[in-house]
C-alpha cells in the first residue's frame, strides 16, 4: 500500500504540472477526489489490508488527500491568470473622478418638527411625548370637554372601545405631564393625532400637532403673545406680522385663534390666504381653571397658557405647498426638493 500511494503521489505531481486550463484542473480534481476517484478507491481498500497495516495506510491516504487539496486550491492555470490580469487592467485609475452617490434628506415634516423644537428649546421649553392610544378621560374629561360635546361622537373621533381612542389632540400630554409634575412647567408636545376627516388637499385622517404649555404663578396673556411672536419671527422670518382673534376652546379661557400675514403673498392677498392677507396657524389661550382642578393644581395660585399648531399647515405655508397629501405619498420628486 505504501508503494502504491507513493506512485500515485508521483503521478499526481506530473499531471498537475501539465495542467493548462481551469477545465483540465477540474478534470484532475474529479479523477483523484471524485466519488469514483483514486483516493476514494484507496479508502475502500483499507478493510482488505492486514489489521496492523490499516492505521498506517489511513494516515498516508489522509496525507495524500491534503496534498491533493492543497494543489487544487493553489493551482492557477496560466490562461486564467492572463484573463484576470486583462480584466483588472485600469480598474483602479485614481485619476478618474469619483462617483457621486445620492444621499437621502429629511422629510419636510421632520425638518419642520426639528426647527420648532430648536426654536422653543432656546426659549426654555422641554419636549414631552405621549401615547397615541389614549383614554377618553385624558382626551376629553380632564380637558374640560363635557360628555355631550360634539367632538366626542364617533364621527369626530376614532374610538377603539368605550373608553379608549386614538388621541385627537396632543393636549393629552399636558394633562399627563401636570399629573406627574408640579409647576413651574414649560413644555412642548409634538406627535401624531387622528380624526376621521375625509382626505383632500387640506385634510387628512392622520396629521401632526405641536402643543405647548407654560404653568407658573405669574403667567399672563402678554407672556403668551410674546412667546408666539418670537416663534413666528424665528420660523417664518422677521418681517412676519401676527394678530389674535377671540375664539373658544373648552380647555382655555380666554381663547384666541392666531393668524400671521401670508408668507406666500406677503400680506397682499392670494388664493392661499383667500385674498385676505392673513392665514390662521394655531389656537391658544389661558389654561381654564377646570383643567387645573382636574390635575390637582391650585387654580388660585397658578396660571398658565397653552397653544397648539398643525405641523402640516405651517410647513405648507413656509414652503408654498398646496396639497397635504403630498406629505404622505412618498413621491421622490417632491421629497428631493427639501435639502
Amino acid at each position: 500500500m505504501d508503494q502504491k500511494i507513493a506512485e500515485i503521489g508521483s503521478q499526481l505531481q506530473k499531471e498537475f504540472e501539465a495542467v493548462k486550463s481551469a477545465e483540465e484542473l477540474e478534470q484532475l480534481r474529479i479523477k483523484y477526489m471524485g466519488r469514483k476517484g483514486v483516493v476514494n478507491d484507496l479508502v475502500k481498500s483499507i478493510p482488505t489490508l492486514p489489521v496492523e497495516q490499516r492505521k498506517t495506510a489511513g494516515q498516508l491516504i489522509n496525507k495524500l488527500k491534503n496534498d491533493i487539496n492543497g494543489k487544487l486550491n493553489n493551482k492557477k492555470p496560466a490562461e486564467e491568470s492572463v484573463t484576470t490580469k486583462k480584466k483588472g487592467a485600469g480598474l483602479f485609475d485614481v485619476t478618474l473622478p469619483g462617483k457621486s452617490i445620492p444621499l437621502g434628506n429629511k422629510h419636510p415634516l421632520v425638518k419642520t418638527l426639528d426647527e420648532i423644537k430648536e426654536i422653543f428649546g432656546k426659549l426654555g421649553f422641554e419636549v414631552e411625548y405621549g401615547r397615541e392610544i389614549e383614554l377618553e378621560y385624558y382626551n376629553f374629561d380632564a380637558l374640560n370637554i363635557p360628555a355631550n360635546h360634539a367632538s366626542r361622537v364617533d364621527f369626530d373621533t376614532f374610538y377603539i372601545s368605550d373608553k379608549a381612542l386614538l388621541r385627537s389632540q396632543t393636549s393629552t400630554v399636558q394633562i399627563r405631564t401636570m399629573e406627574k409634575r408640579k409647576p413651574p412647567i414649560r413644555i412642548i408636545a409634538p406627535g401624531k393625532v387622528f380624526r376621521p376627516d375625509t382626505v383632500d388637499a387640506r385634510h387628512s385622517f392622520m396629521f401632526h400637532q405641536m402643543e405647548g404649555l407654560i404653568v407658573d404663578e405669574t403667567v399672563n396673556f402678554g407672556d403668551l403673545k410674546a412667546v408666539l411672536h418670537l416663534f413666528a419671527k424665528a420660523y417664518f422670518g422677521s418681517d412676519i406680522k401676527m394678530r389674535f382673534r377671540p375664539s373658544f376652546f373648552p380647555f382655555t379661557e380666554p381663547s384666541a385663534e392666531v393668524d400671521i400675514s401670508c408668507s406666500i403673498c406677503k400680506g397682499k392677498g392670494c388664493s392661499v390666504c383667500s385674498y385676505s392677507g392673513w392665514v390662521e396657524i394655531l389656537g391658544a389661550g389661558m389654561v381654564d381653571p377646570n383643567v387645573f382642578k382636574a390635575v390637582g393644581y391650585d387654580e388660585e395660585k397658578y396660571t398658565g397658557f397653552a397653544f397648539g399648531m398643525g405641523v402640516e399647515r405651517i410647513t405648507m405655508l413656509k414652503y408654498g405647498i398646496n396639497d397635504v397629501r403630498l406629505f404622505f405619498e412618498n413621491d421622490i420628486r417632491f421629497l428631493s426638493q427639501f435639502k
